[in-house]
Protein backbone atom coordinates (compact mmCIF):
# COMPACT_ATOMS: atom_id res chain seq x y z
CA UNK A 1 0.00 0.00 0.00
CA UNK A 2 1.21 2.85 -0.96
CA UNK A 3 -1.17 5.39 0.90
CA UNK A 4 0.80 7.06 3.75
CA UNK A 5 -1.60 8.23 6.76
CA UNK A 6 -1.45 11.56 8.33
CA UNK A 7 -1.90 11.61 12.05
CA UNK A 8 -2.59 13.99 14.34
CA UNK A 9 -3.30 13.53 17.82
CA UNK A 10 -3.81 16.33 20.39
CA UNK A 11 -3.48 15.54 23.72
CA UNK A 12 -1.84 17.26 26.55
CA UNK A 13 -0.34 13.90 28.30
CA UNK A 14 3.13 12.92 26.63
CA UNK A 15 2.91 9.32 28.30
CA UNK A 16 -0.02 8.91 26.26
CA UNK A 17 1.30 10.32 23.01
CA UNK A 18 3.91 8.16 23.79
CA UNK A 19 1.55 4.47 24.09
CA UNK A 20 -0.34 5.94 20.94
CA UNK A 21 2.91 6.46 19.00
CA UNK A 22 3.74 2.53 19.96
CA UNK A 23 0.18 1.41 18.90
CA UNK A 24 0.29 3.11 15.31
CA UNK A 25 3.81 1.20 14.97
CA UNK A 26 1.79 -2.19 15.57
CA UNK A 27 -0.88 -1.36 13.33
CA UNK A 28 1.38 -2.53 10.13
CA UNK A 29 0.13 0.82 8.14
CA UNK A 30 2.37 3.41 7.21
CA UNK A 31 1.64 6.38 9.30
CA UNK A 32 3.03 10.01 9.70
CA UNK A 33 1.90 11.17 13.22
CA UNK A 34 2.21 14.51 14.63
CA UNK A 35 1.34 15.45 18.37
CA UNK A 36 0.75 18.29 19.70
CA UNK A 37 -0.24 19.16 23.37
CA UNK A 38 -2.92 21.99 23.28
CA UNK A 39 -5.05 22.82 20.85
CA UNK A 40 -3.80 25.97 20.09
CA UNK A 41 -0.86 24.41 19.20
CA UNK A 42 -3.11 22.03 16.67
CA UNK A 43 -4.75 24.72 15.71
CA UNK A 44 -1.14 26.75 14.56
CA UNK A 45 -0.03 23.90 12.96
CA UNK A 46 -3.09 23.15 10.62
CA UNK A 47 -3.13 26.75 9.81
CA UNK A 48 1.07 26.23 8.61
CA UNK A 49 0.12 23.33 6.57
CA UNK A 50 -3.41 23.78 5.18
CA UNK A 51 -3.20 23.19 1.41
CA UNK A 52 0.02 20.82 1.77
CA UNK A 53 -2.35 17.62 1.06
CA UNK A 54 0.74 14.97 1.94
CA UNK A 55 0.79 16.60 5.50
CA UNK A 56 -2.38 17.43 6.10
CA UNK A 57 -4.23 15.16 8.57
CA UNK A 58 -6.43 12.51 7.32
CA UNK A 59 -7.42 11.64 10.97
CA UNK A 60 -7.48 14.15 13.87
CA UNK A 61 -7.72 12.19 17.51
CA UNK A 62 -8.87 15.16 19.99
CA UNK A 63 -8.51 14.91 24.00
CA UNK A 64 -11.24 17.23 25.38
CA UNK A 65 -9.17 18.39 28.79
CA UNK A 66 -6.10 19.77 28.08
CA UNK A 67 -4.43 23.31 29.27
CA UNK A 68 -4.88 26.49 26.80
CA UNK A 69 -7.58 25.36 24.17
CA UNK A 70 -9.14 22.32 25.18
CA UNK A 71 -10.74 19.46 22.69
CA UNK A 72 -14.19 21.63 22.57
CA UNK A 73 -12.41 25.05 22.02
CA UNK A 74 -10.42 23.22 19.18
CA UNK A 75 -13.40 21.99 17.50
CA UNK A 76 -14.82 25.53 17.37
CA UNK A 77 -11.45 26.86 16.00
CA UNK A 78 -10.83 23.90 13.34
CA UNK A 79 -14.48 24.94 12.07
CA UNK A 80 -13.87 28.84 11.98
CA UNK A 81 -11.03 28.07 9.83
CA UNK A 82 -12.64 27.12 6.80
CA UNK A 83 -10.68 23.79 6.19
CA UNK A 84 -11.64 22.22 2.61
CA UNK A 85 -10.31 19.20 3.18
CA UNK A 86 -12.14 16.47 4.91
CA UNK A 87 -10.55 15.19 7.86
CA UNK A 88 -12.11 12.17 10.10
CA UNK A 89 -12.49 13.58 14.09
CA UNK A 90 -12.54 11.72 16.95
CA UNK A 91 -13.22 12.70 20.48
CA UNK A 92 -10.27 10.62 22.33
CA UNK A 93 -10.65 10.86 25.95
CA UNK A 94 -10.59 9.35 29.60
CA UNK A 95 -14.05 11.25 30.65
CA UNK A 96 -16.86 8.87 31.23
CA UNK A 97 -19.15 11.56 31.19
CA UNK A 98 -22.28 11.00 29.17
CA UNK A 99 -22.57 14.40 28.56
CA UNK A 100 -19.06 14.69 26.68
CA UNK A 101 -20.12 11.59 24.95
CA UNK A 102 -23.67 13.47 23.44
CA UNK A 103 -21.63 16.97 23.43
CA UNK A 104 -19.41 15.00 20.67
CA UNK A 105 -22.78 13.92 18.86
CA UNK A 106 -23.58 18.18 17.99
CA UNK A 107 -20.53 18.27 16.04
CA UNK A 108 -20.89 17.37 12.43
CA UNK A 109 -17.22 17.11 12.07
CA UNK A 110 -16.73 14.56 15.03
CA UNK A 111 -17.54 10.87 13.81
CA UNK A 112 -17.05 9.54 17.03
CA UNK A 113 -15.87 9.36 20.59
CA UNK A 114 -13.56 6.90 21.97
CA UNK A 115 -12.45 6.27 25.22
CA UNK A 116 -8.99 6.43 26.17
CA UNK A 117 -7.00 3.96 26.21
CA UNK A 118 -7.06 3.66 22.31
CA UNK A 119 -6.88 0.24 21.43
CA UNK A 120 -4.83 -1.08 18.61
CA UNK A 121 -8.13 -3.02 17.04
CA UNK A 122 -9.85 0.40 17.01
CA UNK A 123 -6.77 2.52 15.44
CA UNK A 124 -6.54 -0.42 12.83
CA UNK A 125 -10.66 0.21 12.10
CA UNK A 126 -9.85 3.65 11.95
CA UNK A 127 -7.52 3.44 9.49
CA UNK A 128 -8.90 1.08 7.36
CA UNK A 129 -11.79 3.45 6.65
CA UNK A 130 -9.03 6.00 5.88
CA UNK A 131 -7.48 4.20 2.79
CA UNK A 132 -10.90 2.03 1.96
Amino acid sequence: MDFKINLLVIDDDDINIFIIKKIVEKTGFAVNMVARTNGQLAIDYLQEIDGNAEVFPHLILVDINMPVMNGWEFIEAYEKLNIKKAVDMYMLSSSVYENDIEKAKTYKIVQGFISKPLSIDRLIELFRTLSA
